[in-house]
């Protein structure tokens, strides 16, 4: 057979199956679809779940696919061994109810046979013991003999996860040769040596599992199989494992020459260097489909792989960063079959280069401290790290909690889980309580399309008209908000950040309802929502739907404003901006993006006059159906992990923009009349957020602005061109007049000063001045401790100043710290009483308050502590 490459294996596969009349459909984003259960795709069928359960229609009852996987749980045992990986790509065949065992299984050997050549003598298989069927199918319809066929238990080849369907499988294995086995003489399929390796799983979907553990018979059966590439590739190009696979490899040698390393050296380098391989070909992949580093869900396994590859990278003596030569291998060797790799190659590698900066920012101090931290445990004889001590570094110093259990555990230490994970509750629970309004504004509740299940879906036809006759469908009364499904709507329902239509429901017998919002659920059916004006409605009245026409025409100005601002900021800031989420309302647009630094005033200036000069072209904009790939063939824009159906809507403005989009829209970008950003800033690593405005609120903006400058002018007598000058030229002369005030206070406190510090009280011998200072700075109040330290060896002096904001310095000499004054601990008191806080040392303290209403009764405080030393 000969030594097939990774990439020609996955189009021999996929190629195969078109041939049997299978679609192959690219492989789906890492990030699930509407899959709360998991956090990322971590099998090939997972984004298939709904066609097998039924939710959702398949696009053809035969398909195959190349899935792109990641596995958290494998990330620890990474590099340790040259058996894991936490990143893998799962070939897969599929037939929701159209062919089951036979075809699964002469079809499998056929590719394994005939188009990989793999001798059939080096192939053996095993069925579930109780699968006649699949037993037959290998024995007589593809002719392998009964020594080649074993019989395995429900753990080996039964597959089902809990109640539903479920069913045998069958199992191929690859001999690698004797050389490779055990002593065992009936060593075979299901050992535990090395000899046979399962490569394929075919699953055959047959049963209903109820809850009384009966099996029921499904009444449609399904086939679902799974190969991992990297383990096939294996077979075919004769190596142990996936670091050695022609792709893999190729990173891994990139890698070492980084690194000026050789691999299969040294034990612990080679640790190393797996895993730096392994993690950014997996940082890549994520990146791609559009996961940010952060610190929670899939942003933090993000961060943890970089983190971790970074660590590694020094731990080989690697200086600085390094991982963007490793990125760019990843993406030549998949570029081919994931095209998105190279359309975000920029992006990619910008998102990695300043993760990996950011953690060197912290990683030297952060090791530093936990070095110390380790020191001081093994000096004080304990075993383990405190709660407190890995919270910290991990919210202050980016060490994810992994990377420290890891670098504690090779000085044989432990950590205190409960103690980190309660530091990290109250952490949640603080941004809980911060985002409750937030949260409780939500208007849709994920329960409310239940109602709506078995209600026909709905048709739309609100991209032509904004009135339509339809039959009312069901009815649900929420306490006086009612939810009304009909049959036809020109209501659009709130996707793709654009909201819903407001309107009327109305009908011949009197019905009026206003609409305030409209959602579609998952099986297609509009529900509008809102409150009855007049009248009644039952089930199978006829209704008009009347969309709120000035409503909807303000979203499609701001909605086709969204696709202009896009192209104006990738023109501006560069093709690595993408969008990361949208809102478009009748009131306003919100455009998510990703960028890693704040933008100029002259970016967004720049921008801002790109999407205006765009306007005013008055550019058509065209929308057209077609399919998928022709749309990618055109270079239509997608969103990160979008989901497509094979006919999509693709809608151009001009020769400048096309893009994906189920969202209505201008015909003519001059509709839009008007485009004003009113507000940029960051909402998460590596990504902005603008806030505009177009049409009536972008010339309401401009008025308000404009009325704001005639307000100005008008105060600073002055013209609305020369404002600016004007209160430039008063904010120079105030600042000139404060500096000359601070001047006059710090004479009148230094003239206090001298008669102040002339006049101490004795307590016990030692000579005492508490005062307050009235103009006086910090700095001021600390020359004045010092200078009567100077003067009375045997003193302590307390003074504070405040005009609103607090000022406290407190000073002893060491015969008063000798009797037991402590400056630290005195003025922290005495802060607190004027709202404030401080410390410091025995002989010098400050600190700052709030609240110089408070001042005289700090004071008398400070008296009481201090007799109460001294006495």
């Amino acid at each position: 057979m000969d030594k097939l490459s990774l990439n020609v294996l996955r189009t021999k596969f996929l190629e195969f199956f078109k041939s049997k009349d299978h679609l192959a459909v690219p492989s789906f984003s890492l990030i699930p679809d509407n899959d709360p259960s998991i956090l990322l795709i971590n099998a090939g069928m997972t984004p298939l779940k709904p066609y097998f359960t039924g939710a959702k229609k398949p696009p053809s009852n035969r398909m195959a696919s190349c899935q792109k996987c990641l596995r958290t749980l494998d990330i620890d045992s990474v590099g340790i061994t040259d058996r894991h990986g936490s990143y893998f790509e799962m070939l897969g065949n599929f037939s929701f109810g159209d062919y089951f065992k036979k075809e699964a299984i002469t079809w499998a050997w056929e590719f394994f046979t005939e188009v990989l050549d793999i001798p059939e003598d080096l192939l053996s298989v095993t069925v579930y013991l109780d699968d006649d069927e699949a037993y037959s199918i290998w024995k007589d319809e593809v002719g392998l003999s009964e020594s080649k066929i074993s019989r395995l238990g429900k753990a080996d080849n039964f597959w089902e996860h809990g109640t539903g369907p479920c069913g045998p499988c069958s199992e191929i294995f690859f001999d690698r040769g004797v050389e490779k086995g055990c002593d065992d003489p009936n060593c075979a399929p299901g050992c535990e040596c090395d000899r046979f390796i399962e490569v394929w799983n075919l699953v055959f979907t047959q049963f209903d599992r109820q809850d009384n553990d009966e099996y029921l018979p499904l009444a449609m059966k399904n086939i679902d199989t799974g190969m991992g590439l990297e383990r096939l590739a294996c077979v075919m190009q004769g190596v142990d494992n996936l670091f050695e696979v022609d792709t893999i490899r190729s990173t891994l040698d990139k890698t070492c020459e980084i690194a000026k390393v050789e691999y299969k050296k040294d034990a612990k380098t080679d640790i190393s260097i797996r895993l730096i391989t392994d993690h950014v070909r997996s940082s890549v992949m994520l990146v791609s489909d559009g996961v940010i580093p952060s610190n929670e869900g899939r942003g933090y396994v993000l961060r943890r792989l970089l983190r971790r590859a970074a660590r590694h990278g020094r731990l080989l003596g690697v200086k600085g960063t390094f991982m963007t030569d490793i990125v760019k291998d990843v993406i030549e060797k998949s570029g081919e079959a994931y095209p998105e790799l190279i359309s975000r190659r920029e992006y990619i590698e910008k998102v990695i280069k300043i993760e990996e900066e950011r953690f060197q920012s912290t990683v030297d101090q952060g090791l530093s401290i936990l070095t110390n931290i380790i020191d001081e445990i093994k000096a004080s004889g304990s075993n383990t790290i405190k709660g407190t001590d890995v919270f910290k570094l991990h919210d202050t110093f980016g060490f994810p909690y992994e990377l420290t259990e890891e670098i504690v555990s090779e000085q044989n230490i432990k950590i205190d889980e409960e103690g980190f994970k309660s530091q990290m509750q109250k952490q949640k629970d603080m941004a809980r309580n911060a985002q409750k309004a937030e949260d409780g504004s939500q208007a849709w509740g994920g329960n409310e399309e239940d109602a709506f299940e078995d209600t026909e879906p709905s048709v739309f036809t609100g991209y032509k008209i904004l009135t339509e006759t339809g039959t009312v469908l069901k009815i649900v009364d929420l306490n006086g908000i009612l939810e009304v499904a009909l049959d036809k709507t020109s209501f659009y329902a709130e996707n793709g950040g654009q909201v819903g239509d407001i309107g009327f429901l109305k009908s011949d017998k009197g019905f009026k309802m206003q609409v305030t919002g409209c959602i579609k659920t998952h099986t297609g059916v509009f529900i509008h929502k809102g409150k009855v004006v007049t009248g009644t409605v039952s089930k199978g009245d006829i209704v008009t739907a009347e969309v709120d026409k000035g409503s909807r025409k303000e979203i499609e100005r701001n909605h086709t404003a969204t696709h202009i601002l896009q192209f104006a900021l990738q023109n501006v800031l560069g093709t690595h901006v993408a969008q990361a989420g949208s809102h478009v309302g009748p009131d306003r647009m919100r455009f998510d993006f990703t960028h890693f630094t704040a933008m100029t005033t002259e970016e967004v200036k720049k921008v801002e006059a790109l999407v205006n000069e765009k306007i005013l072209e008055d550019v058509g904009v065209d929308v057209n159906s077609m399919s998928i790939s022709e749309a990618r063939e055109k270079g239509a824009m997608a969103l990160f992990g979008e989901k497509y159906g094979d006919t999509v809507r693709v809608v151009s403005t001009g020769d400048f923009s096309m893009e994906l989009c189920g969202g209505t829209h201008l015909e003519h970008t001059s509709s839009a009349g008007l485009f004003v950003i009113v507000a940029e800033s960051g909402i998460a690593a590596g990504v902005r957020r603008i806030e505009a405005l177009t049409g009536a609120g972008a010339i309401e903006y401009l008025q308000d602005k404009k009325g704001n400058l005639a307000k100005i002018s008008n105060l600073v007598k002055s013209t609305d061109t020369d404002a600016p000058d004007r209160v430039n030229k008063l904010l120079k002369e105030l600042k000139v007049a404060r500096k000359e005030i601070d001047n006059l206070k710090k004479k009148a406190a230094t003239g206090n000063a001298s008669s102040v510090l002339d006049k101490p009280i004795d307590i016990n011998r030692t000579k005492t001045i508490i005062a307050e200072i009235k103009g006086a700075d910090m700095n001021t109040l600390r020359s004045m401790c010092d200078a009567a330290r100077e003067r009375y060896d045997d003193s302590v002096i307390l003074l504070i100043s405040g005009d609103g904001k607090v000022s406290c310095a407190a000073a002893a000499t060491q015969k008063a710290v000798g009797k037991g004054i402590h400056c630290g601990k005195l003025i922290g008191q005495v802060a607190g009483i004027v709202g404030g806080g401080g410390g410091g040392r025995p002989d010098m303290a400050q600190a700052g308050g709030k609240d110089s209403s408070k001042i005289s009764e700090a004071l008398e405080k400070a008296r009481e502590l201090i007799g109460e030393v001294l006495k």
